[in-house]
């Protein structure tokens, strides 16, 4: 069975982190919980079958305290597979902080964790339900996510399971196409073993 880790964060100027786990919950359980509040961390687990693979998909919901988890992603950039960055089209703020996450997942890394395929990154502009007071447009999200080699999509978790349920399923198939990159640049075990032979013994030669 193939481990896949994810994180989602949700931008919006509240004080709870309603907007990720409403997205979550819907995923996991089709349902919709329209009020939801905590302030800690939460990790969901949900097993899938998907282009011929057992997957185990753990899901990281932090805290989403203002001041407090908005950008302090510095490990969570060297584990997460990929991450779903969620705004509220409704809260102008929201697209801000959402812009300053892509800004930071995308930022160039140093030598020593540096990343063998990018991470995987889906924005999703939440809330379409509420176009009447939309203050962040269509095009507004699809650049900063064409800029920023992200998916974008809207939706509205209150009332659009299935398009939640395939924006899960998009990213995790970007996932597994990283998944794939990673092992085609991975070296075979045995050119790895040559290649450390000749390292050694090559230097060895030219020594004597």
């Amino acid at each position: 069975m193939m481990m896949m880790m994810m994180m989602i964060v949700a931008t919006e100027g509240m004080n709870k982190n309603e907007e990720e786990t409403a997205l979550t919950v819907r995923f996991l359980t089709k349902r919709f919980i329209g009020e939801y509040a905590s302030n800690f961390e939460s990790i969901y687990s949900k097993h899938l079958y998907l282009e011929g693979k057992q997957l185990n998909l753990e899901i990281y919901d932090p805290c989403s305290q203002p001041k407090k988890a908005k950008f302090s992603l510095t490990s969570e950039l060297h584990w997460a597979d990929g991450f779903v960055i969620v705004y509220d089209i409704s809260d102008r703020s929201s697209f801000a902080f959402a812009k300053a996450l892509v800004y930071r997942i995308r930022e160039p890394q140093t030598s020593h964790c540096k990343r063998a395929v990018e991470s995987a990154v889906l924005l999703v502009g939440n809330k379409q339900d509420l176009c009447h007071v939309r203050e962040v447009g269509w095009e507004e999200g699809q650049k900063l996510a064409l800029d920023n080699r992200c998916q974008f999509c809207e939706l509205s978790a209150a009332e659009q399971s299935l398009e939640v349920e395939m924006m899960f399923i998009r990213i995790i198939k970007d996932i597994l196409t990283n998944f794939k990159l990673k092992e085609k640049r991975r070296p075979s075990g045995s050119k790895s073993m040559a290649k450390l032979i000749n390292n050694v013994f090559g230097k060895r030669r030219k020594s004597v």
